[in-house]
């Protein structure tokens, strides 16, 4: 008898740690239109696969009446579970428990799950719905933050991170999913900001609500803190699951491999078409890769953010690979400021977790002007092409149409250790365009001719018939082969099979010295 009272106790402990904040907040928190703690797990997680952990820890504070509220598992639930049979930490912190608020015990609880996930090699995930830290346990809970900013940058580049902003996520609170690869936000109910309304408006005299200050759409658009904005928590957490399929447990292994019923082989006539011959006609990139990719599937990542380049994941052939291709539909391509951050950091994740990567470049150039070059395009330029110049995965290249003066060799060109590069037959490969060449060339010739524009027409012709062609870069093996559009699949299939086995190295240093 005495054993069936320890563990009906037990059975009762479980139960009331599952409440969390009690009945009466889980049903405001419903009535908000969000989900628990627990049920974000049920969703994100493959059924019944979730196992908690510190599910008994309670605060340690005595201050302002917080000895008398207790409650088990304190403000976060943390453990681990699967997401298609394979294993995943999390953490889910509790808004019905004292706002979700950072204490030491949470803190605690996060970090021996990040160290957990460190050791045996598996990605994590942490769902953020949070106050910030606890106001009465003072600088206890700001240690806690930095704690798990720690593990956040140990585990860079170890095993992938992803944040989920399912809530507020304020102060110091905000850097630690800063810190990790990816950030997913919900329309309308996640925000992320230093400093709120109230202080911005005693600071800087600044009306402005919550989202607009850091809703979702504004990180995802505007800053480029978020890579991927949601219509509700469970399309959210089904996309980490999608997510999740192209990307390895940790840096040790290989994205795994998904065999495709799309042909390796399939030929697509549209391509020889889909690119205008007019270098200053734009098309759409994304329909130029989902004609290339298996089954025509791309998860495109920060899509509201830099438009005019585009990166994100796909298979070829049942292979994950990294894309970055330029959007002639958006500024003709041009890399920028922000273009040029955004893709520099999807290369160095590619390559921390030894996905290959592959470009699509049609480049005009960098964007000129002096705003971008007062915000240090040099700069931000410099890294993009130090992240494909330290990158050692696969690398490949297809240029579609214009690649001209720096933003060639930027954009993984064959002197930067680019294991393949192909050219389309209408690929212009020049210092610049054919027009500006000219002028700066033949600027006198042209003003003394007798007919000035029918001059320049010429020299243009003659120009682009010399140069701004891939046959020269070919020549001299810039360029490894010219190929039919309609060729792309099948090559670029067979580019990753033989790269499989690719080994190379950086030399040897603590770190390099990125650009910031």
């Amino acid at each position: 008898m005495a054993e069936l009272d320890f563990i009906q106790k037990l059975r009762d402990l479980k139960t009331q740690s599952k409440l969390g904040g009690g009945q009466d907040r889980i049903d405001a928190h419903h009535k908000r239109g969000k989900l628990t703690a627990r049920e974000r797990l049920d969703v994100l997680l493959d059924k019944g696969s979730f196992h908690e952990v510190d599910a008994f820890v309670t605060h340690r504070t005595h201050d302002f009446g917080l000895e008398d509220k207790k409650y088990l598992g304190d403000s976060v639930v943390t453990g681990w579970g699967t997401v298609d049979g394979r294993l995943v930490y999390v953490y889910s912190q509790d808004f019905t428990v004292f706002g979700g608020s950072l204490s030491e015990v949470h803190a605690a609880k996060i970090c021996k799950i990040m160290e957990m996930a460190m050791k045996t090699g598996a990605p994590i995930i942490g769902i953020n719905d949070s106050g910030g830290a606890r106001i009465q346990e003072g600088v206890v809970s700001l240690g806690g933050f930095s704690d798990i900013f720690l593990r956040n940058t140990l585990a860079s580049g170890v095993v992938p991170q992803i944040s989920v902003i399912m809530g507020p996520c304020a102060g110091g609170a905000v850097y630690s999913p800063a810190l990790t690869d990816f950030i997913f936000m919900v329309k309308d109910t996640s925000f992320m900001f230093l400093t709120g309304p109230e202080v911005v408006k005693a600071v800087t005299q600044e009306d402005v609500t919550f989202e607009e200050l850091g809703g979702a759409s504004v990180h995802a658009a505007v800053s480029g803190v978020c890579h991927y904005v949601a219509e509700n928590e469970q399309e959210c957490l089904y996309l980490i699951r999608i997510l999740l399929g192209y990307l390895p447990q940790n840096n040790m292994e290989d994205p795994a491999y998904l065999p495709t019923q799309d042909d390796p082989r399939r030929m697509e006539e549209a391509l020889n078409t889909l690119v205008p011959i007019e270098a200053n006609k734009p098309y759409d990139v994304k329909e130029l890769l989902r004609l290339i990719v298996d089954d025509g599937n791309f998860y495109e990542i920060h899509k509201d953010y830099a438009g005019n380049v585009v990166v994100g994941f796909a298979r070829l052939g049942g292979h994950s690979v990294g894309i970055v291709a330029n959007q002639p539909a958006v500024l003709a391509g041009v890399l920028d400021i922000n273009a040029s951050d955004k893709a520099g950091r999807f290369v160095r994740f590619c390559d921390c977790f030894n996905i290959p990567v592959i470009t699509f470049e049609d480049v005009p150039g960098f964007l000129p002007g002096t705003a971008q070059e007062y915000g240090g395009i040099i700069r931000h330029g410099a890294k993009l092409l130090y992240a494909y110049c330290e990158a050692t995965v696969p690398k490949i290249t297809v240029i579609t149409r214009k690649a001209y003066g720096g933003a060639y060799c930027v954009m993984n060109s064959k002197h930067i250790r680019s294991d393949l590069n192909l050219a389309w037959p209408g690929a212009e490969i020049a210092v610049m365009g054919p027009e500006g060449a000219v002028k700066v060339i033949y600027r006198k010739e042209i003003m003394e001719a007798e007919d000035p524009v029918k001059r320049e027409a010429e020299l243009v012709a003659e120009y682009r018939e010399k140069f701004a062609n891939p046959y020269v870069a070919a020549s001299r093996g810039y360029i490894d082969d010219v190929i039919e559009p309609k060729e792309t699949r099948p090559r670029l299939i067979n580019a990753l099979e033989m790269l499989t086995n690719k080994r190379d190295k950086n030399p040897s240093k603590k770190h390099g010295n990125i650009p910031l």
